[in-house]
């Protein structure tokens, strides 16, 4: 458990989820991760200086990658500071979190600032030497496309995993669907006002298309409109399957930034000094091949039980849901209300850019806390390799 470590209400920002192949295929997400912290740094009067220790949050390789941490730092500003590349993949956002507030509890640093990018798009083809191949033909993998479709450990496609433990679990058709439908509900309120909850903590991404031409983001892009009947006539990905292409989530581009830093240190740069956002407890957990999405439960309740509180404690629960049926099986096993869960959306309406979800995820769950008064946040998120992680925040 934590004590020591603290994030600054508002002190932190996503932009928003692009689709695939959409406008920001193009961008580099590290160069456009760090551009975008130097301008919120900027809009907040924050001196990145005073940053300590940067720790960027990534998983698919960019060019110039070798050098993420400490390129980044000096791009968003913080050049005399060292930086650190940590990657998980799905999980990179909870535990580059957790990281920072470890580094603050110890006392390694007292201002550190996490950024969370990546680009799904356009991924990297990599290429090994192969001398005994035919003709010494090479070795070739798609880095983002090859990981999604088979885990070399389980030996399956995330999607078949996502399947298992729905036939283990029992979960149905019918049931996606309509979890599907009540997520794309939720982000509806998200939007609602003028898209008042999102602008809360949204920061709109800068794309340079020449010396002349800038345009910006400003809003989600790809979000697909869904109904019942839409997603009733969708047809399995895999045959027998219960997740149709509506019920899973899609890959995205995006980045998020997070301070993490002192009580004091906290308190002094909060949007609201009456709002305290502490980091409480990390928990993690590794399932059974090929069965992901059950090691949900089991990370929830390890950062429950170091935070030392109930499923009944919490205020609310964001989880990274890139198949309905996590949320399901998430739910079931710990007596959660799955209609709860995720208000104002998640990543399977919105997309899954890897690195910087889960850091949306909680900066969401942080803004409904808040509006609530306060309490405890859960966030849980299932990631490559039949793991997962969750992080518990008090907000009050």
């Amino acid at each position: 458990m934590l004590t020591k470590a603290y994030i600054p209400y508002r002190g932190y920002y996503s932009t928003p989820f692009v689709k695939w192949q959409g406008t920001l295929a193009n961008e580099n997400a590290i160069v456009l991760g760090a551009a975008t912290s130097k301008r919120f740094l900027e809009s907040k009067g924050w001196d990145p200086k005073a940053i300590e220790y940067v720790l960027v949050g990534s998983t698919v390789y960019q060019q110039s990658w070798f050098y993420t941490g400490p390129w980044a730092a000096a791009m968003l500003g913080a050049e005399n500071s060292p930086g650190v590349l940590i990657t998980q993949a799905c999980s990179t956002s909870a535990f580059s979190i957790y990281q920072a507030g470890q580094g603050i509890e110890t006392g390694m640093f007292e201002n550190s600032w996490c950024l969370l990018a990546d680009r799904c798009s356009n991924g990297p083809h990599a290429i090994w030497p192969n001398p005994n191949g035919p003709g010494g033909k090479p070795i070739a993998e798609d880095w983002f496309m090859d990981n999604v479709n088979k885990d070399p450990w389980a030996g399956q496609a995330m999607i078949q995993t996502a399947e298992n433990v729905s036939k283990e679990a029992g979960i149905s058709r019918e049931e996606c669907d309509a979890l599907t439908l009540r997520r794309y509900e939720q982000y509806q309120d998200a939007l609602a006002n003028d898209r008042e909850f999102q602008k809360r903590y949204m920061f709109p991404v800068e794309v340079q298309l020449s010396k002349k031409k800038t345009i910006t983001v400003e809003a989600d892009e790809g979000v697909m409109p869904t109904t019942a009947e839409g997603l009733a006539a969708l047809r399995p990905v895999l045959p027998d399957g219960v997740h149709t292409f509506g019920a899973q989530t899609f890959p995205a581009d995006g980045n998020a930034g997070i301070s993490v830093t002192t009580r004091d240190k906290a308190r002094e740069l909060s949007a609201d000094k009456n709002v305290e956002v502490q980091l409480l407890s990390f928990g993690y957990a590794r399932t059974k091949k090929a069965y992901m999405a059950a090691a949900v439960a089991p990370s929830a309740q390890m950062a429950l039980d170091r935070a030392g509180i109930k499923v009944g404690d919490l205020a609310a629960v964001k989880t990274h849901n890139p198949f309905a049926a996590n949320d399901i099986a998430m739910a079931k096993t710990m007596g959660l209300d799955v209609n709860s869960m995720n208000n104002y959306g998640s990543s399977l309406i919105y997309g899954h850019p890897q690195g910087p979800t889960g850091a949306r995820l909680m900066i969401e769950g942080i803004e409904e806390v808040a509006g609530k008064g306060g309490g405890y946040l859960l966030f849980s998120g299932c990631a490559a390799g039949d793991t997962a992680a969750s992080i518990v925040i008090k907000i009050g």
